[in-house]
């Protein structure tokens, strides 16, 4: 295998031209499009569209009686998550540039007046099936299965009686009401959190005068309570919301309730950075994380049945227009749901699976002994990432370690990671962590982490000015006889053992040198100067990832256009660039065979007569989050390129972010990506999702023979399989 991507040839390859018009994603199933039946709209999907086409697939899943309940009810939770954050940044970004005037139109022809209101019709349906989901599907079904939701005038007496004390006993001291008139005015709403407005009358005056007052509620109090009941069989639940509706008259004494709602405001919550005028970054970012709360609300959600005069007053105070406004038939932020996994009721769950050890890193042993054999590729979540943790782990304690880099995007709040880090500099060894201090709404954990590991004495950066660290590298230098020899460990997913339970990535430990010393070289540039590192296995971004990725396309189509044998399989979780897209398409024009696994937004049309007819995009969305990103060009009769890492191809990705990409050498790992990873999952017929070039997405037609297939299952039940050989006795 080349020791870099091979330049593509001297063939000149014309990339097709663009037609830049809108192309609406439909929110709704359609039937499959056959190639060449319909004239294609444009040569790119729409970004926020697309993303809320994935959303749709993640309501699906909550439809589907397939799933277990339990698992239906978080993948509405899910949604629920997924549409505050598209608020939060992406919505608030285009109302922000609606504000200043800007008509820059995308790659997709729609400029930001024109995605907003195709934004809001989409997510006018997409909610209003979220919630008949919740109502018509979910609730009898659980109530089916005794997990009963009540609303307050649906409660028996008892239940009545139960959920009065716990209201006197646990929320009404914890309560302030705050009267809305011309003496007390509006007050700041915090980003996301529950409130009840409530309309009164005062009875002691001849004519009824309407009254308004609020109730926010702090986070501290759940959202879901469980009403306790003797004797009864199954668990009932009641919002809090619903509670403090029943009960909202005793903070009002002599006036009397007409009304009450729930509601919620969501806010801009990005973040407004200027790096290279903030000398301190950290300092920076936590004045910016206290300013979120004062972010411009850019959506209401109300419950519906709100009187005509509060729902006005609400929109005015908070500066909103009624299509950022939406009125809801249940209980607002069903995130909430996502407490029910903690029922007891495992045959409502899917079955329990324990991710499968390494016999290669074994935890009794030495990681590095191993290594230094050969490289070891994991896949988790079925294969533990345990490996991981005992790596950085060890290190700490191995006397032999004398220094240890890290980056850290994501990590859990108990992190083992970081308490080996801590370890390591109060064993005498030079600790150096790569933090990523503006990670998406986890920037306040990671501003705790580098605090306590500044207070340990591990040198604690930032990463380039203007650039996210999203690569997840970490090095070991230990010394062995008279040499130092550099062990690393690259993936395409974050250091947190939480997630790596939940999310599908990949792994690589080694210790060849041409590879780790490239992962010595991106640590040097990022804790130092360097305007032009060089590299000479590892793919790096802003460096050569774009230009790299570029080539290699480039260099398939060139085959193709020989004669000679081409294809890409390519799985990541978005595609956006217009460029490599572009390339793409060149590529298919050439002949060359593309299979595009794409979990979340996809701005490249497939399936289009003499542009893309080549190329096939399917989504997985399953009980796992598939998140890796692994890329094969076939190289001709040579050996084909696989790489992998912590890089989407979009423009952030290549240009804005500090990421690694990674060349998978060993042949057994080749041969396991190519016969088991991509096979299985261009065989999936359960869990996939093929995109048409009319923005639909369409569950693969399974053939009447066919059996059901899910690539997750199959991962699921290989690793049990190899853990009952390993655990086998050796017969008599």
């Amino acid at each position: 295998m080349p020791r870099r991507p091979s330049p593509s040839t001297n063939k000149t390859i014309e990339l097709p031209p663009i037609n830049r018009r809108g192309l609406h994603v439909p929110h709704n199933e359609v039937a499959p499009v056959e190639s060449h039946t319909r004239p294609i709209k444009s040569a790119y999907f729409n970004r926020e569209l697309s993303w809320l086409a994935f959303n749709r697939r993640v309501l699906e899943q909550a439809r589907n009686p397939e799933v277990p309940l339990l698992e239906r009810v978080k993948f509405l939770a899910i949604l629920c998550s997924n549409l505050d954050e598209f608020f939060e940044i992406r919505v608030a970004g285009l109302i922000q540039q609606v504000d200043a005037g800007s008509n820059k139109i995308g790659i997709d022809g729609l400029g930001p007046r024109e995605q907003l209101r195709r934004i809001h019709s989409v997510v006018a349906s997409l909610v209003d099936d979220q919630y008949r989901t919740w109502q018509e599907d979910l609730v009898p079904a659980l109530a089916a299965e005794r997990i009963v939701f009540k609303s307050a005038d649906e409660l028996k007496a008892h239940e009545l009686m139960w959920v009065k004390q716990y209201f006197d006993e646990q929320v009404f001291p914890v309560l302030t009401p705050l009267a809305l008139d011309q003496s007390h005015p509006f007050p700041q709403l915090t980003n996301k959190t529950l409130n009840v407005i409530v309309s009164l009358d005062d009875t002691t005056t001849p004519d009824e005068e309407r009254q308004a007052a609020l109730l926010p509620v702090p986070r501290i109090l759940p959202r879901l309570v469980r009403v306790e009941s003797e004797g009864e069989a199954g668990d009932t639940y009641v919002f809090l919301s619903e509670i403090i509706k029943l009960c909202a008259g005793d903070f009002f004494p002599g006036y009397r309730v007409n009304g009450a709602h729930a509601f919620r405001v969501t806010r801009n919550s990005d973040l407004y950075i200027d790096e290279e005028e903030a000398e301190n970054l950290l300092k920076t970012i936590e004045e910016e994380l206290r300013n979120l709360r004062r972010g411009a609300a850019v959506r209401l959600e109300i419950e519906q049945g709100v009187n005509d005069g509060i729902f006005t007053a609400l929109c005015e105070h908070l500066e909103l227009s009624h299509e950022y406004v939406f009125r809801l038939n249940g209980p607002l932020n069903l995130l909430r749901l996502m407490s029910l996994s903690e029922i007891d009721r495992p045959d409502l769950k899917y079955p329990p699976f324990v991710p499968l050890p390494s016999n290669l890193l074994p935890a009794e042993r030495s990681p590095f002994d191993a290594i230094r054999k050969g490289d070891v590729l994991l896949h988790h979540p079925y294969n533990s990432f345990s490996p991981v943790v005992d790596f950085v782990t060890q290190a700490a304690r191995d006397p032999n370690v004398l220094s240890m880099k890290q980056t850290l995007y994501r990590t859990s709040g108990d992190s083992p990671i970081v308490r080996a880090l801590v370890e390591a500099s109060r064993n005498g060894k030079q600790v150096t962590a790569l933090i990523e201090l503006k990670a998406r709404f986890d920037e306040a954990n990671n501003i705790q982490w580098a605090r306590h590991l500044e207070e340990a004495g591990v040198l604690v950066v930032y990463g380039l000015v203007g650039h996210k660290t999203h690569c997840k590298c970490s090095l070991v230098v230990r010394r062995e006889g008279k040499q130092l020899r550099r062990y690393a460990h690259l993936a395409t997913g974050n250091y947190n053992p939480k997630t790596a339970r939940l999310y599908t990535d990949l792994s690589l430990f080694t210790a060849r040198e041409d590879i780790t010393e490239d992962v010595a070289n991106t640590f040097n540039t990022l804790t130092g100067f360097s305007k032009e590192p060089e590299f000479e296995r590892l793919v790096v971004a802003p460096f050569n990832l774009h230009s790299s990725m570029i080539e290699l396309i480039d260099a398939e189509a060139a085959n193709a256009i020989a004669g000679k044998p081409a294809r890409i399989i390519a799985k990541m979780n978005s595609l956006v660039d217009k460029t490599t897209i572009d390339h793409l398409y060149a590529a298919s024009q050439a002949g060359v065979r593309i299979d595009l696994i794409v979990r979340g937004i996809c701005c490249l049309v497939p399936r289009v007569a003499g542009l893309s007819e080549n190329i096939r995009v399917r989504s997985i969305v399953g009980r796992y989050l598939e998140h890796a990103r692994v890329f094969y060009f076939q190289n001709a009769e040579a050996e084909p390129h696989i790489y992998a890492g912590s890089a989407d191809w979009m423009p952030r990705n290549f240009f804005r972010r500090i990421e690694v990409i990674f060349p998978i050498d060993e042949e057994e790992a080749r041969s396991w990506i190519m016969n088991e990873l991509f096979a299985m999952e261009l065989q999936d017929n359960t869990n996939a999702r093929e995109l048409h070039q009319n923005g639909a997405y369409t569950p693969v037609v399974r053939k009447d023979d066919e059996p059901a297939f899910s690539v997750q299952n199959y991962f699921i039940a290989a690793a049990n399989q190899r853990r009952k050989e390993e655990i086998q006795l050796p017969e008599a």
